[in-house]
């Protein structure tokens, strides 16, 4: 019998010893309690406890967590929209004077769910936020929504001892029959823009192609007045030059006429759409043709004289 005792109590002394030793991890905390009340927090590193009296009550993580839920809000122009958030959070590293003020203190011992209760201040900060906007200004500032409702829920979490690194609106999600209407307000406003900017385009070309016709004429009246002016130089240098030969002034003038008649037939014969020209078959009556331009020059004097003379009287 004094064996079988001595036996079972070097068991007991054995697996008492050798459980009041243990290691804690990296960014981990150990919450110790002594006889059922809290006794002390440890960190990384190794530890022993007091056997039979102490025992590890929970092991806290020092890392940061994502949690991510989906909830339906209203915006202000009675749109029912699906928000997709995510929060980033940890166990806040605050210290505080003493252990009861510390972040892993409160984490374990002031909230049973603190997740579960994040979640729901998250929800309710959003669904508070949400209906002063309208559909596309939750659209247009849903990062200023996130970094508001984050600041408010970081407030709320802080007593508990946990620190809201951020909140994210990662998807907005549209009922069917809105997204169909947006997109089709979207391709109408697009189909608009393109109208205005094809009719401007339009309208910039045919601007365009008026100035370029306008300088085109303008350069083309030019090369026409150059030209009579050439013309009426060549004109008076060949009347002065016949006149030097002694023909009266009349007579120059009606022997250029001739003489510029008979160039224009013979043009009018290498470039006219016919290529046959009928003129008299003898000096004597081509010589008639130039009494004939003669006559009609003086006739053309005479009824120019009597104009004159009607509106002098």
């Amino acid at each position: 019998m004094g064996v079988a005792i001595s036996v079972v109590v070097l068991i007991f002394l054995i697996f008492g010893v050798g459980g009041s030793f243990f290691s804690v991890k990296q960014q981990s905390a150990v919450i110790i309690e002594r006889l059922g009340k809290f006794d002390r927090i440890v960190g990384a590193g190794f530890h022993a406890l007091a056997p039979f009296m102490d025992h590890k009550a929970a092991t806290v993580s020092l890392r940061t967590m994502k949690n991510g839920f989906d909830i339906d809000v209203k915006t202000k122009d009675n749109v029912t929209i699906g928000l997709e958030v995510s929060a980033q959070y940890h166990v806040s590293y605050e210290i505080g004077a003493t252990q009861q003020d510390s972040g892993v203190y409160k984490s374990y011992y002031m909230l049973q769910q603190p997740v579960a209760q994040m979640r729901d201040f998250i929800t309710d900060a959003l669904r508070s936020s949400i209906p002063v906007y309208t559909l596309d200004e939750v659209f247009a500032k849903k990062d200023d929504i996130a970094k508001d409702v984050n600041a408010t829920v970081s407030e709320q979490m802080a007593a508990y001892g946990f620190t809201l690194v951020s909140t994210l609106l990662t998807k907005i999600a549209l009922p069917a029959e809105v997204e169909e209407s947006m997109n089709k307000i979207n391709a109408a406003q697009r189909t608009k823009a393109a109208t205005q900017d094809l009719a401007e385009a339009d309208r910039i070309r045919r601007v365009t192609e008026a100035r370029a016709e306008a300088e085109a004429m303008e350069k083309a009246g030019e090369g026409i007045a150059n030209q009579r002016k050439a013309i009426a130089v060549g004109i008076k240098d060949s009347l002065e030059t016949i006149q030097e030969t002694g023909v009266g002034n009349n007579e120059a003038n009606q022997l250029f006429m001739f003489t510029q008649w008979t160039e224009m037939m013979i043009e009018f014969a290498k470039t006219g759409k016919s290529s046959t020209v009928v003129l008299p078959n003898s000096f004597e009556q081509s010589a008639s043709m130039f009494q004939q331009m003669l006559a009609a020059g003086r006739a053309a004097d005479s009824a120019h004289d009597s104009s004159l003379s009607k509106e002098k009287a």
